[in-house]
């Protein structure tokens, strides 16, 4: 599949669906709607995610040259080479776009967005080097994006500020669920595109999945023991509340610190690797900012057009089919908004917080659904657009596949721990 095939896809139901409201439903504001939104979203493309991304791609991919430099990227991806290799035997042994990915990987964990995405695209394009067609995805690389898309986060710091702010009582009380969710979407992930690639699961991917598996599962339990506020009768200084604020931006300061001190240490000169790297990161926002726009302004008509509400009231029917009642709907509308808008799903989820409340069970549920998955279409146009690929391949039905895996799982996961 081409990435121009999506954006016109966008367009035409879009704009089917428009008509419809205008001839059958009279809405004759309906294509000043989608022409206000056309101009809102083109500039906010820009002036929202691209332009406040230069910052960051400027420092990170200066940063990561030292690393390089300093041999610390390469440290890492001898470390997870047994598991790594299995899942991208297209990419030669201590290649640097395994420590790359192995960097991204870390910040999402963390929780710290801002960070992973400038190491998810320097990876990206060091995986484009092995691409003896630049045009087209290769099976690496889509694995690297499909399990990028799965958002797997042990501390969804967002969700629990987010829920803080709105009031919750208890802002970490999802904290158990949002990682279940988010680890089941990435095992589909894996599996999901394993299965396309036809990759072989011997014992030693076993053993790594049941071993990282288990590392999270004991994360949680850590977290789970952990107060979730201190009381002035009895003043606790680790709690939930501290140990999320805390732990993952201090890692992300010791990584930055300890690349700076590695890099001297190695005697490279660490002015001038930085400056290195960061010129580069001028020319990855100018290549992605066509793709983002395209795609966030087609995704912004399929939404106003009211397509997307069809698409929600169908889930809506056939969840309730299935039996699980129709309790979670109103938080529906989160996990299907997520692929296509990070922003739209978080306006979603804090418009059920100011309804329902965040410690209601629908606020619980919408809580759930923005930490099990990521923005498949947006992290799509950012990380293709950025190498410039056009054809896909299965990328986006692999993506898709693993975030309905992840939406089930997290209406189970919900009902097991809120439901009545």
């Amino acid at each position: 599949m081409a990435l121009n095939y999506v954006w016109i896809a966008f367009f035409i139901v879009g704009l089917l669906v428009a008509l419809v409201k205008l001839i059958v439903f009279q809405d004759y504001e309906i294509f000043k709607r989608l022409v206000d939104g056309m101009f809102e979203s083109g500039k906010g493309a820009v002036m929202d995610v691209a332009l406040p991304l230069t910052g960051v791609m400027v420092f990170f991919l200066g940063l990561m040259n030292i690393g390089e430099k300093a041999g610390a990227i390469n440290f890492l991806a001898r470390i997870l080479n047994p598991f790594l290799k299995r899942l991208f035997p297209e990419v030669p042994e201590k290649h640097p776009a395994m420590g790359q990915m192995v960097m991204n990987f870390s910040a999402n964990m963390l929780g710290l967005d801002n960070a992973a995405t400038p190491f998810g695209l320097k990876a990206m394009d060091s995986l484009q080097t092995l691409n003896p067609n630049k045009d087209t995805a290769t099976n690496a690389q889509i694995m690297f994006l499909v399990l990028h898309t799965s958002g797997l986060t042990l501390l969804p710091l967002s969700i629990f500020a987010y829920r803080a702010s709105s009031g919750s009582t208890d802002p970490t009380s999802v904290f158990i669920p949002c990682v279940l969710g988010t680890v089941i979407t990435t095992l589909a992930s894996i599996v999901v595109t394993a299965f396309w690639q036809r990759l072989k699961f011997d014992r030693v991917l076993a053993l790594w999945l049941f071993g990282m598996l288990a590392a999270v599962v004991g994360f949680m339990l850590f977290i789970s023991v952990l107060p979730s506020q201190a009381s002035f009768s009895e003043p606790v200084f680790l709690t939930r509340e501290t140990f999320s604020k805390v732990f993952g931006n201090l890692i992300l300061f010791l990584i930055v610190a300890s690349f700076i001190i590695g890099g001297l240490w190695k005697k490279v000169n660490v002015f001038d690797a930085f400056i290195e790297g960061a010129k580069g990161g001028w020319d990855v926002i100018v290549k992605i900012i066509p793709y983002l726009v395209g795609m966030l302004v087609g995704i912004r008509v399929f939404r106003e057009s009211g397509a997307l509400d069809f698409i929600i009231n169908g889930f809506a029917y056939a969840f309730s089919a299935m039996g699980f009642g129709n309790e979670f709907v109103p938080a529906l509308p989160v996990a299907i908004m997520k692929p296509f808008s990070g922003s739209g799903a978080r306006g979603l989820m804090l418009d059920v917080f100011k309804t329902h409340g965040p410690d209601s069970f629908v606020g619980k549920m919408a809580s759930t659904f923005q930490g099990s998955a990521d923005t498949t279409f947006y992290i799509l146009a950012l990380y293709f657009g950025s190498v410039g690929i056009k054809k896909v391949r299965y990328a986006i039905w692999a993506g898709m596949i693993a975030d309905f895996i992840g939406v089930i799982a997290a209406v189970v996961i919900a009902y097991f721990f809120f439901g009545k």
